[in-house]
């Protein structure tokens, strides 16, 4: 039985908006020519999936107040904004006339919201241009968008917009232990330990004559891994030929009802997805006799920044922000795997992301792994953006074809081999949640975490290259290089070419 990750959307395609901001601010002279009733989640929702299905994506900025308040009242009240001159994502020192522009902005949130600083619900971020605010009025909205210092405005509360008869434990989530069919992985030194079969397709195997990921330190934004799986704790980690390296585990997601708590969750998986990327990239080559990762003799730092794959709740977007800052302040931290995403981008991830990308970071990202009646749609956000390395699954036919769940299109970089052809059960085995288990995983998740382990083992084989040296090796290892497929990227990578 395969398990694939499912990322309910309702549609899916990056495009340039074709309405402009300005525009719609020349219409909003002032919110009295607005409805006084906000829209319900019904409207709401038929407009964004209007909108990308018209132009492929969705944006906040280019709908009028009314309607972002509308999803404001209905999301918390928790207003994102961006701030500062446009491109203007993150800043490191002190800059006066950022924080003039910033303090601006909250005058206008105060006086418009007629509240003063002690009962004023906000949060700032200390690299980030951006701030959260308890924001009740349309005219607020009305006044902000009229500020020049605006970048973006943001319901970042607003978490309505999935499938109401998917519960958010089917996004990604699966603690429970498979029957593992032999036909499924090799065994190979020390006792016994099981090699996924898709390693081979890769010459995974074969590239560990060259390099096991050793020096380099790979960064997972995920779900955490579970303390119950031994083999990725501390204790475990160097278990069998892995040695000399070290897992480190950190929360950043907040579990509460209310968006200014400060109710961190803890580093632990709850999910279970979290746990099997974990394994793909970076399992020990153990004496147990249970799955290896790609990358075993690698570092690795989890991060609990979210509670799902899907990124619909605004503790979740905001763990993953915090989660990119803090990994791009590490400058032991070269990669970092994202196999999470959502339907359109999120401002506060995107800024997060062109901070990481500043620190020289290779950060890849799922192309998207969903339910089949979503299947024929195209990239999700992380991955759309150009400073992600996008990656998603195919079977192992001889022509490219997606796994049954991935999404394809013209923003990804590269594809793993996830399935057999024909929709055969043959998805990669993992680390289960719980010690002494495995399970199976696949779709674009486990295909970013297996491309994750790969650029480790070229960057412990070369470690004084650049981030363009190791994206440029991976491409020259590619299947299809020099070309690129509209839909496949530069296509599956030979893990020991990379490493020749």
């Amino acid at each position: 039985m395969k398990k694939m990750y499912r990322l309910v959307v309702v549609c899916i395609a990056i495009t340039i908006v074709s309405c402009a901001k300005d525009t719609i601010l020349e219409e909003e002279l002032n919110a009295n020519q607005f409805p006084e009733k906000a829209l319900t989640i019904d409207q709401i929702n038929q407009r964004i999936s209007e909108q990308i299905e018209a132009t492929g994506d969705f944006d906040w900025n280019n709908e009028d107040a009314h309607f972002v308040w509308s999803a404001l009242i209905l999301g918390q009240n928790v207003l994102t904004v961006g701030y500062g001159n446009e491109g203007q994502s993150y800043s490191e020192v002190v800059d006066n006339e950022l924080i003039q522009k910033k303090n601006e902005l909250l005058s206008i949130i105060m006086s418009t919201e007629q509240v003063d600083k002690d009962n004023f619900k906000l949060k700032e971020d200390e690299i980030l241009t951006v701030f959260d605010a308890e924001v009740t009025k349309l005219e607020t909205v009305v006044a902000l968008r009229k500020s020049e210092y605006v970048r973006y405005l943001e319901p970042n509360g607003y978490n309505h917009y999935v499938a109401g008869s998917v519960q958010k434990s089917s996004s990604g989530c699966d603690k429970s232990a498979d029957y593992i069919n032999t036909a499924h992985y090799t065994t190979t030194t020390p006792n016994n330990v099981q090699v996924s079969w898709h390693f081979n397709e890769h010459n995974i195997q074969s590239a560990w004559s060259k390099s096991t990921g050793s020096g380099v330190t790979i960064g997972l934004i995920d779900t955490g891994i579970s303390r119950y799986q031994s083999l990725l704790t501390s204790a475990g980690i160097n278990d069998g030929y892995s040695s000399g390296r070290f897992v480190q585990k950190y929360g950043t997601f907040i579990d509460s009802n209310w968006w200014w708590s400060n109710n961190y969750d803890g580093p632990d998986d709850k999910c279970g997805h979290g746990t099997a990327m974990g394994s793909t990239m970076a399992s020990p080559r153990n004496n147990d006799g249970m799955p290896v990762g790609v990358a075993y003799n690698a570092n690795l730092v989890a991060y609990r920044a979210t509670e799902d794959v899907l990124l619909n709740d605004y503790h979740e977007r905001k763990g993953v922000s915090k989660a990119l800052t803090q990994l791009g302040n590490r400058s032991d931290v070269k990669i970092i795997s994202m196999s999470i995403g959502y339907v359109w981008s999120i401002g506060n991830i995107k800024d997060a992301v062109k901070y990481a990308y500043s620190k020289g970071k290779l950060i890849f990202a799922a192309g998207g792994t969903s339910t089949s009646f979503t299947n024929g749609f195209g990239v999700i956000f992380p991955a759309t953006m150009s400073e992600t390395v996008a990656v998603t699954g195919v079977n192992d036919g001889s022509n490219y074809e997606r796994c049954e769940t991935c999404h394809s299109g013209s923003k990804i970089d590269f594809t793993i081999i996830m399935e057999g052809d024909n929709n055969t059960s043959k998805a990669p085995p993992v680390l289960n949640f719980y010690n002494g288990q495995r399970r199976y995983t696949g779709g674009s998740s486990a295909a970013t975490a297996t491309t994750a382990g790969i650029a480790a083992l070229i960057w412990s084989k070369y470690p004084n290259w650049s981030r363009t040296q190791v994206i440029n090796r991976l491409k020259q290892s590619s299947d299809l290089y020099p070309y690129k497929s509209s839909s496949f990227g530069y296509g599956n990578i030979d893990a020991l070419q990379a490493v020749q």
